[in-house]
């Protein structure tokens, strides 16, 4: 099995890499700066650098990337900086999502591609019936108008969950909805959720990176459990 991971150097794209790696997963990895990479991922023969930015890579690129894997995973994310919240690109998780999925629905395999995409416990699964307080739709309604990465993790999320669906032939997709990310160094036990079990505005819940890396690389390698989730959006937390 192989795998595409973009944001593959980024705080949870690199849980998602070596985890994937220790499972003997093989690993194409699209970052910008392979020089600041670990020195183990160069010389993993399992591992596939290719040196690039996503909003840079041509369909034909990505019909190359892509030819030979099972799976692609997105672990995009805006820099938490003003120029990265509010500066170009605003679709960066969108515009590469739609990117993949095109390619593989022009050209595709005989069993369908998974797609994983990592997103946030503030965004709702539309396809359910999810309580949310008035309080917290004000403010991801605020949240909307003044912060372009929200509106950018809820369009890649229902491009996902409306335009693909559910009985698509080439492509299946789950979308990860953590909360409150923390940079943990080991993989602790964590909670699957078919919805939020609290507030991610007024009592956010806590997960590690790395347990997100390390779920997101569970459902790539074990159907059993992509089966349970596929066409849905967990919500992990910390345990």
């Amino acid at each position: 099995m192989k795998t595409l991971v973009l944001g593959a150097s980024g705080a949870t794209g690199k849980h998602l890499v070596e985890q994937l790696l220790e499972l003997g997963h093989e690993v194409k990895a699209i970052v910008r700066n392979p020089e600041k990479l670990p020195k183990s991922w160069h010389e993993n023969k399992n591992l596939t650098i290719i040196n690039g930015s996503i909003t840079e890579v041509s369909k034909d690129q990505m019909a190359d990337y892509l030819s030979d894997c099972n799976a692609a995973a997105s672990c995009l994310g805006h820099n938490l900086s003003l120029k990265g919240i509010f500066g170009k690109p605003r679709r960066l998780v969108t515009d590469a999502i739609r990117l993949v999925c095109e390619t593989i629905q022009k050209s595709p395999s005989e069993k369908p591609i998974k797609i994983l995409l990592m997103n946030t416990a503030g965004n709702s699964n539309r396809d359910l019936i999810e309580p949310i307080s008035l309080g917290q739709k004000m403010i991801i309604g605020i949240l909307r108008l003044i912060l372009p990465p929200h509106v950018d993790n809820e369009n890649a999320a229902d491009y996902l969950r409306t335009e693909i669906g559910q009985n698509n032939t080439a492509i299946e997709w789950v979308t990860i909805r953590p909360d409150t990310l923390l940079s943990d160094e080991q993989v602790t036990d964590y909670e699957l959720h078919q919805s939020p079990t609290r507030s991610a505005i007024f009592n956010p819940g806590k997960t590690s990176r790395i347990n997100v890396g390390n779920f997101m690389a569970r459902l790539i390698t074990d159907d059993y459990l992509w089966n349970t989730w596929k066409g849905q959006m967990p919500v992990i937390y910390n345990k």
